[in-house]
């Protein structure tokens, strides 16, 4: 059922409309007495998730029990982000997820339903698992709020993904991650209809379908002044919502350009991105961008890490961003990594397949660190008085010099392709 739809490529949702809409929606659902909010992390700070959060602890007070961050396998918010991101929501409302122990598994999906939808390309079996606050809470309602974006591992973020991965378990995970990784990056980028949508999609229609959730989907967009704003505010109770959400999103997010960039320069805003394991977007976002031989420049004052987790990022330290071949004959000859199927994935969806470099400009992580996975790198602050983000707009750029090059101020927020890519 929908409760509420807004939206366009042209719309603008102020905060006036965010609340009108929000508050239609929830007066057709009736009074709830426990609540669990299930907003993303502060990686996702741009999806309005915060502001929606705020509205939803005044609409329902006291009967908001429960606030769950989708972490997946993200660090635990810091009290900072939790404070900047959920103004005036009390902090002792926020719970963490903690994706390898907190965990029940809700069912199981045969190997023969995994083969059949990847083609015979994998045949395990999938454990569909969730954070146990969210089965076993006893909440009259949950509320799963994000924003619908492409997205690397599943095509087009959220709906199913913001529960079974952003609050699932460390082998559902990773074998989610691995079917996307196996099916292909670019077969996979912005298209909402795919294995892995496919596999979270089928969970939740067979294994929660009895719980109380509705969905809040935001689709976010620039408008002519450079500024981020709601173009889309969809809840209801089921993947419909989802759908009308990535076909604006689709609209909205997807830059196709007319050749391929022989240059891009990325920003990492440091608030937001710390790991390479979240910085990569910089990598997916803009892969079917790059023309061979290409590079990609990334600014990246924030990042002191390559994995969010202590084992991933020993993962990252050993095996590196080598590409699919490399990671696949790793993957055969190694048991941490076959243990750890996502940062496989991982490794397959932050490499560039040898067609462009990558020179990352790090914040903290030394130029042994960086070279040791396979980036090139370059000194920050000499990068950052070539290419200062204060001047850059997105897009394309010129220098005095005559240099040009395409520059996106945040990778997050949308996805990047050539026409001769989209061609392939």
């Amino acid at each position: 059922m929908i409760y509420y739809q807004s939206g366009s490529e042209n719309t603008v949702i102020n905060p006036k409309d965010l609340e009108k809409g929000l508050y239609s929606a929830l007066a057709k659902i009736g009074s709830r007495k426990k609540v669990l909010v299930i907003p993303p992390d502060f990686t996702r700070f741009h999806s309005r998730a915060g502001e929606i959060t705020t509205l939803l602890y005044k609409y329902y007070k006291g009967n908001l029990k429960d606030i769950l961050p989708a972490l997946g396998t993200h660090s635990p918010m810091r009290d900072q982000e939790i404070a900047e991101m959920f103004k005036q929501v009390p902090k002792e409302l926020f719970r963490v997820h903690d994706w390898r122990n907190d965990i029940v598994t809700v069912g199981t999906i045969p190997g023969e339903y995994v083969s059949k939808i990847t083609n015979g390309a994998i045949d395990y079996s999938w454990p569909a698992q969730l954070n146990k606050l969210i089965v076993n809470g006893g909440h009259d309602l949950i509320i799963s709020i994000g924003q619908v974006v492409p997205h690397e591992v599943i095509g087009m973020a959220n709906y199913s993904k913001n529960l079974f991965v952003g609050c699932g378990g460390h082998e559902g995970i990773g074998k989610s991650h691995f079917i996307g990784a196996v099916y292909g990056l670019e077969n996979l980028l912005g298209k909402s209809d795919n294995p892995v949508r496919s596999l979270l999609n089928y969970a939740t229609d067979q294994f929660i379908s009895h719980l109380p959730i509705i969905y809040i989907q935001t689709v976010i967009g620039y408008d002519k002044s450079g500024k981020l704003v709601i173009r889309g505010l969809y809840i209801g109770d089921d993947v419909e919502v989802f759908r009308m959400a990535a076909d604006l999103s689709i609209k909205v997010n997807f830059t196709i350009l007319d050749k391929p960039l022989k240059k891009c320069v990325v920003y990492l805003d440091p608030s937001e991105f710390r790991s390479t394991w979240v910085g990569n977007k910089s990598i997916y976002r803009t892969r079917m961008a790059m023309a061979d031989n290409g590079e990609l420049i990334v600014l990246a004052p924030g990042l002191k890490e390559f994995g969010e987790d202590k084992e991933i990022d020993k993962l990252i330290r050993k095996y590196g961003y080598r590409g699919t071949p490399a990671t696949l004959a790793a993957l055969k000859a190694n048991q941490d990594l076959r243990d750890n199927l996502g940062a496989a994935a991982h490794f397959m969806h932050g490499s560039t397949e040898g067609r462009f470099s990558v020179t990352y400009c790090p914040g903290y992580l030394t130029r042994k660190e960086i070279e040791s996975v396979n980036f090139r790198y370059a000194d920050l602050n000499e990068m950052l008085v070539k290419y200062n983000p204060k001047k850059l707009k997105d897009g394309f750029n010129k220098l005095p010099d005559g240099e040009e090059f395409y520059y996106i101020s945040n990778p997050a927020v949308g996805l990047w392709s050539s026409k001769e890519r989209l061609g392939k």
